[in-house]
């Protein structure tokens, strides 16, 4: 399978390709618009074609870029059915499939971050990814968007932590420089919720983080419940 982890900068945030290297069928998760001519390059450098553009939340950072590969590759675009959007292709729940080529990603409701997060695994490679819900010894802010800090410890101690441990972790951003982790490392090491960190005591943790808004939060939600797409005046 080919692999690529793609950054916005400004926004730290990862878009990942994944393609068949037989059949060239391609997905791409968590596509960010101000990237979408490299993202474009790349897929046509690499003679690809995109089946799907996943998106795993509503993101409240970025806009979306999955209505401009819908309309400029004809990609089928993917959110999860508790994202409350109705531009999407396809909106996708527990246990649903995506085959592109000989590989898949499986479908993971992952709320808690946000009510519509979803992770998507690859089991043929050992990957899973997570968006928000699960970051580098972090997580997601749980304070809106329907965000809950009791369903997001229950996402990652029931879903992702019960993945194998050697699974690679490939998160929706990172903001020191950091690329990647393993389930394993997440459940000794995350300082939220790893170890013997109760869900009590994860919830006080996050109820202190005291965060701002994303600088793009109105833009961005506002163009992501039309998959990335302008609003007409």
């Amino acid at each position: 399978m080919w692999f690529r982890q793609l950054i916005d900068r400004e926004t730290s945030t990862y878009s990942y390709v994944l393609a068949d290297e037989h059949t060239r069928d391609a997905v791409i998760i968590d596509p960010v618009l101000a990237q979408v001519e490299r993202d474009l390059g790349l897929i046509a450098d690499l003679g690809l074609r995109l089946i799907y553009a996943l998106d795993t939340h509503l993101h409240a950072d970025h806009v979306s870029a999955l209505g401009a590969l819908r309309d400029r590759l004809g990609a089928r675009a993917v959110v999860s059915r508790h994202a409350g959007v109705g531009c999407a292709d396809l909106a996708v729940g527990e246990g649903d499939v995506l085959r592109f080529g000989g590989h898949a990603l499986r479908v993971l409701e992952t709320p808690g971050h946000t009510a519509g997060c979803v992770s998507y695994v690859e089991p043929g490679a050992a990957m899973v990814f997570t968006g928000d819900a699960l970051l580098i010894r972090g997580c997601g802010r749980t304070d809106f968007q329907g965000g809950c800090a009791h369903q997001l410890y229950r996402s990652v101690h029931d879903k992702l932590f019960a993945l194998p441990g050697a699974t690679l972790i490939y998160p929706g951003h990172d903001y020191h420089g950091r690329t990647a982790t393993t389930v394993d490392e997440e459940r000794r090491l995350n300082p939220r919720l790893g170890g013997a960190t109760t869900v009590d005591e994860f919830a006080a943790i996050m109820s202190r983080l005291g965060l701002a808004r994303p600088q793009q939060m109105a833009q961005a939600l506002a163009r992501n419940a039309s998959c990335g797409q302008a609003i007409a005046p």
